[in-house]
Protein backbone atom coordinates (compact mmCIF):
# COMPACT_ATOMS: atom_id res chain seq x y z
CA UNK A 1 0.00 0.00 0.00
CA UNK A 2 1.70 3.36 -0.69
CA UNK A 3 1.66 5.95 1.45
CA UNK A 4 -0.81 8.24 -0.54
CA UNK A 5 -3.27 5.51 0.18
CA UNK A 6 -2.91 5.39 3.65
CA UNK A 7 -3.10 9.23 4.22
CA UNK A 8 -6.22 9.20 2.81
CA UNK A 9 -7.56 6.20 5.10
CA UNK A 10 -6.11 7.82 7.86
CA UNK A 11 -7.82 11.14 7.23
CA UNK A 12 -11.17 9.76 6.50
CA UNK A 13 -10.82 7.73 9.89
CA UNK A 14 -10.32 11.43 11.80
CA UNK A 15 -12.95 13.22 10.21
CA UNK A 16 -15.19 10.41 11.28
CA UNK A 17 -13.78 10.96 14.45
CA UNK A 18 -14.37 14.13 14.32
CA UNK A 19 -17.43 14.51 13.58
CA UNK A 20 -18.93 11.55 16.32
CA UNK A 21 -16.90 13.64 18.90
CA UNK A 22 -16.09 16.88 18.03
CA UNK A 23 -13.25 19.10 18.46
CA UNK A 24 -12.19 16.80 21.80
CA UNK A 25 -9.35 14.46 22.98
CA UNK A 26 -12.32 11.85 22.09
CA UNK A 27 -12.34 13.78 18.56
CA UNK A 28 -8.85 12.71 17.47
CA UNK A 29 -9.09 9.12 19.23
CA UNK A 30 -7.31 9.95 22.83
CA UNK A 31 -9.03 8.52 26.23
CA UNK A 32 -9.26 11.83 28.00
CA UNK A 33 -7.80 15.34 28.37
CA UNK A 34 -5.76 14.08 31.36
CA UNK A 35 -3.79 11.64 28.90
CA UNK A 36 -3.59 14.28 26.12
CA UNK A 37 -1.85 16.58 28.25
CA UNK A 38 0.35 14.36 29.82
CA UNK A 39 1.44 13.73 26.28
CA UNK A 40 2.00 17.07 25.41
CA UNK A 41 4.16 17.57 28.78
CA UNK A 42 6.65 14.83 27.53
CA UNK A 43 6.74 17.06 24.33
CA UNK A 44 7.62 20.41 26.02
CA UNK A 45 9.96 18.73 28.15
CA UNK A 46 12.40 18.02 24.71
CA UNK A 47 12.30 22.34 24.35
CA UNK A 48 13.55 24.95 25.78
CA UNK A 49 11.23 26.36 29.22
CA UNK A 50 9.01 28.85 28.15
CA UNK A 51 10.30 29.67 24.29
CA UNK A 52 10.08 31.61 22.14
CA UNK A 53 10.25 28.84 19.32
CA UNK A 54 8.25 28.17 16.23
CA UNK A 55 6.86 25.04 15.69
CA UNK A 56 5.15 22.42 12.69
CA UNK A 57 2.55 20.59 14.16
CA UNK A 58 2.12 17.40 12.21
CA UNK A 59 -1.13 15.70 12.28
CA UNK A 60 -2.33 18.93 14.43
CA UNK A 61 -5.83 17.48 14.64
CA UNK A 62 -8.52 20.69 15.71
CA UNK A 63 -5.07 22.44 17.73
CA UNK A 64 -5.04 21.00 20.78
CA UNK A 65 -0.89 21.38 20.80
CA UNK A 66 -1.36 25.24 20.31
CA UNK A 67 -4.21 25.47 23.21
CA UNK A 68 -2.03 23.62 25.37
CA UNK A 69 1.04 25.86 24.75
CA UNK A 70 -0.78 28.71 25.84
CA UNK A 71 -2.53 27.73 28.91
CA UNK A 72 1.36 26.68 30.18
CA UNK A 73 2.38 30.15 29.13
CA UNK A 74 4.67 29.20 26.84
CA UNK A 75 5.75 31.74 23.57
CA UNK A 76 5.39 29.34 20.46
CA UNK A 77 4.02 30.22 17.04
CA UNK A 78 2.70 27.10 15.58
CA UNK A 79 1.90 25.93 12.09
CA UNK A 80 -0.46 22.81 12.18
CA UNK A 81 -0.96 20.58 8.94
CA UNK A 82 -3.36 17.96 9.13
CA UNK A 83 -4.66 15.71 6.50
CA UNK A 84 -7.98 16.02 7.28
CA UNK A 85 -9.96 19.59 5.89
CA UNK A 86 -12.09 19.27 8.56
CA UNK A 87 -9.19 19.23 11.49
CA UNK A 88 -7.67 22.06 10.24
CA UNK A 89 -11.21 24.00 9.74
CA UNK A 90 -11.62 23.28 13.67
CA UNK A 91 -8.19 24.25 14.50
CA UNK A 92 -8.93 27.88 12.12
CA UNK A 93 -11.60 28.42 14.14
CA UNK A 94 -10.80 27.90 17.29
CA UNK A 95 -6.77 30.04 17.07
CA UNK A 96 -7.11 31.91 13.93
CA UNK A 97 -3.76 33.50 15.26
CA UNK A 98 -2.07 30.50 14.08
CA UNK A 99 -1.46 28.85 10.53
CA UNK A 100 -3.05 25.68 9.38
CA UNK A 101 -3.26 23.90 6.52
CA UNK A 102 -4.10 20.59 4.61
CA UNK A 103 -0.94 20.77 2.42
CA UNK A 104 2.70 19.88 3.01
CA UNK A 105 3.98 22.14 0.80
CA UNK A 106 2.86 25.63 2.87
CA UNK A 107 4.78 24.35 5.55
CA UNK A 108 7.91 26.41 6.08
CA UNK A 109 10.98 25.61 8.61
CA UNK A 110 10.01 26.07 11.92
CA UNK A 111 12.23 25.17 15.20
CA UNK A 112 10.78 22.10 16.08
CA UNK A 113 8.95 19.53 13.84
CA UNK A 114 6.39 18.19 16.34
CA UNK A 115 3.48 15.27 15.84
CA UNK A 116 1.33 13.40 18.84
CA UNK A 117 -0.63 9.97 18.10
CA UNK A 118 0.17 10.29 14.23
CA UNK A 119 1.90 7.20 14.11
CA UNK A 120 -0.25 4.65 16.51
CA UNK A 121 -3.64 4.06 14.21
CA UNK A 122 -2.39 2.05 11.24
CA UNK A 123 -5.91 0.22 10.71
CA UNK A 124 -5.34 -3.11 8.32
CA UNK A 125 -2.22 -1.46 6.92
CA UNK A 126 0.35 -4.19 7.28
CA UNK A 127 3.41 -3.20 9.79
CA UNK A 128 6.43 -2.99 6.75
CA UNK A 129 4.27 -0.45 4.62
CA UNK A 130 3.16 1.43 8.04
CA UNK A 131 6.77 2.06 8.94
CA UNK A 132 7.54 3.25 5.49
CA UNK A 133 4.82 5.86 6.12
CA UNK A 134 6.38 6.62 9.59
CA UNK A 135 9.62 7.01 8.00
CA UNK A 136 8.82 9.43 4.84
CA UNK A 137 6.83 11.56 7.68
CA UNK A 138 10.07 11.71 9.92
CA UNK A 139 12.52 12.80 6.78
CA UNK A 140 10.07 15.25 6.15
CA UNK A 141 9.51 17.04 9.76
CA UNK A 142 13.73 16.46 10.20
CA UNK A 143 14.35 18.14 7.15
CA UNK A 144 11.90 21.28 8.06
CA UNK A 145 13.32 21.42 11.53
CA UNK A 146 15.94 23.76 12.91
CA UNK A 147 16.24 22.28 16.26
CA UNK A 148 15.00 18.84 16.33
CA UNK A 149 11.83 16.36 15.58
CA UNK A 150 9.66 15.08 18.15
CA UNK A 151 7.48 12.41 18.35
CA UNK A 152 5.60 9.91 20.31
CA UNK A 153 4.80 6.30 19.52
CA UNK A 154 3.18 3.33 21.10
CA UNK A 155 5.58 1.65 22.71
CA UNK A 156 6.29 -2.73 22.34
CA UNK A 157 6.75 -2.90 25.91
CA UNK A 158 3.21 -2.85 26.57
CA UNK A 159 1.54 -5.76 27.94
CA UNK A 160 0.41 -8.41 25.29
CA UNK A 161 -2.92 -9.12 26.09
CA UNK A 162 -3.36 -4.64 25.84
CA UNK A 163 -2.19 -4.47 22.51
CA UNK A 164 -4.43 -4.10 19.55
CA UNK A 165 -3.76 -5.54 15.63
CA UNK A 166 -4.83 -2.30 14.51
CA UNK A 167 -2.32 -0.42 16.29
CA UNK A 168 1.42 0.17 15.98
CA UNK A 169 3.95 -0.90 18.78
CA UNK A 170 7.42 0.32 18.24
CA UNK A 171 10.39 -1.03 19.60
CA UNK A 172 11.83 2.39 21.42
CA UNK A 173 15.63 0.99 21.29
CA UNK A 174 15.39 0.10 18.39
CA UNK A 175 13.72 2.99 17.27
CA UNK A 176 16.22 4.84 19.11
CA UNK A 177 19.01 3.25 17.40
CA UNK A 178 17.05 3.63 13.73
CA UNK A 179 16.71 7.13 14.25
CA UNK A 180 20.53 7.89 15.47
CA UNK A 181 22.00 6.04 12.62
CA UNK A 182 19.67 7.82 10.18
CA UNK A 183 19.41 11.64 11.40
CA UNK A 184 22.52 11.59 13.66
CA UNK A 185 23.95 10.51 17.75
CA UNK A 186 21.69 13.89 18.93
CA UNK A 187 18.75 11.91 20.48
CA UNK A 188 16.78 11.87 23.88
CA UNK A 189 13.95 9.21 24.75
CA UNK A 190 11.50 9.30 27.30
CA UNK A 191 9.77 6.53 28.32
CA UNK A 192 9.45 7.38 32.00
CA UNK A 193 5.87 8.67 32.24
CA UNK A 194 2.87 6.43 33.15
CA UNK A 195 1.31 5.74 29.52
CA UNK A 196 1.70 2.77 27.20
CA UNK A 197 4.12 5.00 24.65
CA UNK A 198 7.36 6.14 24.28
CA UNK A 199 8.27 9.95 23.13
CA UNK A 200 11.72 10.50 21.20
CA UNK A 201 13.63 14.47 20.06
CA UNK A 202 16.24 14.00 17.31
CA UNK A 203 18.35 16.92 16.90
CA UNK A 204 19.51 18.54 14.01
CA UNK A 205 22.95 19.48 15.12
CA UNK A 206 22.84 22.55 15.08
CA UNK A 207 22.53 23.18 11.69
Amino acid sequence: MDTDLIRSRVAEYYSQKLAAHGPSPQGVDWNSAESQDLRFAQILRLMEPGGPFTINDFGCGYGALAGYLREQGVAANVHGLDLAEEMVAAARERFPQDRWTSDAADLEPADYGVCSGIFNVKLDVDSAAWVAYVWETLDQMHALSRKGTIFNMLTGRSDPERMRGDLYYGDPGEWLEACMSRYGREAALLHDYPLYEFTMLIGTGGR
